[in-house]
């Protein structure tokens, strides 16, 4: 028995030494930014595409167990006896509701809010489970005729691998959003074999924010996941249609129209999917029973209307080559927003993507028959169902960039391209006029969560215009003669001067450009003009209280390189003076504190199980208890950064022996018995400081 316990403790002794080792080769492999990160988007990307993949390989299982045909088609549907077509999505509903409401809740619904949710409140934390859960539901509740999409899932599923992938190796913040975002766009260009739009999804959508500082890695985890959808499935386009081409440049104002109308619809398939959601949340039963009547609901509309099984492509198909009459796509555009909303409303899981193609397939397609009818020189009806499946697609997702390339990869069509962007940009302003939010953030904000407010897409909206300030500002009196203008326009360092007039009152500026002007005349003017007269008095003035983004906003605006600031209470009163080098050289300050902050924080939740964290070569972060000789004394008596060449960048200490508690350290902070020290230096500094 001994023997065997002796064993044991060596097994696990051993494995404690294999885990540091480990660990500690991620965390000098996770310094080297750019080869990590190259190596991580191209692992997330093809487990991403995987993923994809997979989804529609479960997919086609669950019809095969649900309708009895690995093939669903209408034709097949029609066919098949009166109470599969009922119990089938019931069925579904019944077993989708049990995954959600047991193993988890996250898998409800379309998904890509849970993401947002994710990266704006959780630094891109999703739980690995979800990955099993919204995979298994998602498959069940589409296979089941669930009248939902498998794009939305797949992002969920690629955005939950990237935030597994983040938590396994404990990246820090901003790495563990940027691998969120290579999961989301490695599950859209694997969905659609789009690897452009998926990569463009990730960031307008998911992220938010074109200035996103590492945009390789998203590009490298879609083209990845496209590699692998396209060695399983194929390289084809998601959508065979026709050729189109555009009639006559007059027909650009139809397509005007059609975004107008895409607009409308977008915002009666946003209010109205809510609606029900807000239904079936107040019914007082058992979710799980709510899936069951949403997907008997769905079952009873599909006996009459079979083309809301599923995702739709068939249908959508149909309306492409202009094989359907128009009162049926009429009827299409409102009995799929009926049905989309009652399979997510009820707890479904499945995306709204897709059902945004149908809906914008069957509106365009309606509109270009009546305009054929009417103009038989305009394009054909197919035409119009293309153009109003992005233009429907921007409008709901407010994501026109995406919606455009992602017709163009789905099709393989560029001649409709300028018709495309009128409509697709002309659905957007509409929507986002009338209506804010999009299908994905509106769930957030009825949450509570304004993704919007006090979220910084440009730093420079939390930098007051106090902090650059100077204080030297070049002040004028509006009667100073052109010679001494000159005079100090050579031998002054600033390139604006700021005119005053006799009550001291701003009145405009003069820079080189208005001086050079008057030289070409200055034998003839030199001696009657004064600086009023050179004035500019369209310069605008800011308040130390105003923001640098409203300062590089006019910078852009105007052509001048200063920028006067005012009293906050005395807009007359000149007190400093804003540089266009000062803002940039804050901007660029504002980035890397950001960067050294996220670093930091996540290097100091590492030093609780290491005792060393490398991050740039030859420097690292220590963990070191106080020597007995710094007790009792002041960081500044022990005058550590010369001694020793680092820095104390934080003291943790035990209150009330138990609580641990983090000081940041100020010059007279006395160091106490037991404190541990975080420290940044030299590996070398660091070890010598550590054995003192």
């Amino acid at each position: 028995m001994g023997d065997l316990r002796t064993l044991w403790e060596k097994i696990v002794q051993y494995w404690k030494r294999f885990d540091e080792f480990i660990d500690q080769f991620f965390f000098r492999f996770r310094a080297t930014e750019h080869t990590f990160m190259v190596i991580m988007a191209i692992i997330i990307g093809l487990i991403g595409g995987f993923g994809a993949v997979g989804i529609q390989f479960l997919i086609k299982v669950f019809q095969k167990l649900f309708w009895g045909n690995w093939n669903f088609s209408l034709e097949y549907v029609i066919t098949l006896p009166l109470y599969i077509k009922i119990l089938a999505p019931a069925i579904g509903g019944i077993i989708v509701g049990l995954i959600v409401h047991y193993f988890a809740r996250e898998a409800k619904g379309h998904g890509v809010p849970e993401v947002m949710e994710a990266i704006a409140l959780r630094n891109g934390i999703i739980r690995p489970r979800v990955v099993i859960a919204k995979l298994l539901a998602s498959s069940i509740c589409i296979g089941s005729g669930g009248s939902v999409g498998r794009e939305g899932p797949v992002i969920q599923i690629g955005s939950s691998i990237g935030s597994t992938v983040g938590q396994f190796l404990r990246v820090n913040p901003k790495r563990m959003k940027i691998f969120v975002a290579c999961g989301a766009a490695a599950g859209i260009a694997a969905a659609f074999n789009a690897p452009v739009a998926g990569a463009l999804f990730s960031v307008e959508v998911i992220l938010g924010d074109f200035g996103v500082p590492q945009f390789s890695p998203i590009v490298i985890s879609s083209v990845m996941a496209t590699v692998v959808s396209r060695h399983f499935l194929g390289d084809f386009p998601a959508f065979e249609v026709p050729s189109y081409e555009l009639g006559t440049p007059t027909e650009l104002v139809f397509y005007v129209a059609l975004g107008l109308i895409a607009g409308l619809i977008a915002l009666l398939y946003i209010n109205t999917l809510y609606k029900f959601e807000d239904f079936f949340e107040e019914l007082k039963i058992h979710p799980v029973l709510k899936t069951t009547i949403g997907g008997l609901i769905i079952g009873v509309l599909g006996v009459f209307i079979p083309n809301i099984y599923g995702v739709g492509y068939n249908s959508m198909n149909m309306a492409l080559h202009g094989e359907m009459v128009i009162t049926t796509m009429l009827m299409l555009i409102f009995v799929k927003i009926l049905a989309t909303s009652i399979s997510l409303g009820s707890g479904g899981s499945g995306g709204v993507f897709a059902p945004s193609l149908f809906i914008g397939t069957m509106t365009g397609g309606t509109f270009g028959m009546l305009v054929n009818h009417l103009f038989p020189f305009t394009s054909s009806p197919g035409a119009y169902a293309l153009v109003g499946m992005g233009a429907l697609v921007a409008g709901a997702t407010h994501a026109p960039i995406t919606a455009i390339l992602i017709i163009f990869e789905m099709t393989n069509d560029y001649k409709l391209i300028l018709p495309l962007m009128i409509s697709s940009v002309i659905a957007t302003l509409l929507t986002t006029k009338l209506k804010r939010e999009s299908i994905y953030t509106l769930k957030l904000l009825r949450r509570g969560i304004d993704l919007f407010r006090g979220r910084e897409i440009n730093v420079l909206r939390s930098i007051p215009v106090r902090e650059v300030m100077r204080t030297d500002p070049v002040v004028i009196p509006a009667n100073m003669s052109f010679k001494k203008l000159m005079n100090l326009l050579v031998n002054s360092p600033h390139t604006q001067f700021f005119v005053v007039d006799f009550n001291h009152h701003y009145a405009g500026s003069v820079s080189l450009n208005e001086v050079r002007h008057a030289l070409q005349d200055e034998e003839y003017v030199a001696d009657l003009l004064i600086a009023h007269d050179l004035a500019n008095p369209n310069v605008p003035t800011l308040k130390p209280s105003d923001t640098l983004d409203t300062v590089m906003k006019i910078f852009g605006r105007l052509d001048v390189e200063e920028l006067p600031v005012v009293d906050e209470n005395d807009p007359n009163n000149i007190i400093g003076v804003v540089l266009y080098k000062d803002v940039i050289e804050a901007y660029n300050r504002e980035i890397i504190k950001r960067d050294l902050v996220e670093e930091m924080s996540s290097s100091i939740k590492l030093l609780e199980k290491h005792r060393q964290i490398p991050f740039l070569d030859g420097y690292a972060m220590a963990e070191i208890p106080v020597p007995l000789s710094f007790v009792g004394k002041t960081l500044r008596e022990l005058n550590i950064r010369a001694r020793f060449g680092v820095n104390v960048i934080m003291i943790k200490r035990r209150q009330d022996g138990q609580k641990e508690v983090e000081i940041v350290p100020r010059p007279d902070e006395v160091i106490q018995m037991g404190d541990v020290l975080i420290a940044v230096g030299r590996e070398k500094d660091l070890e010598v400081m550590r054995h003192i």
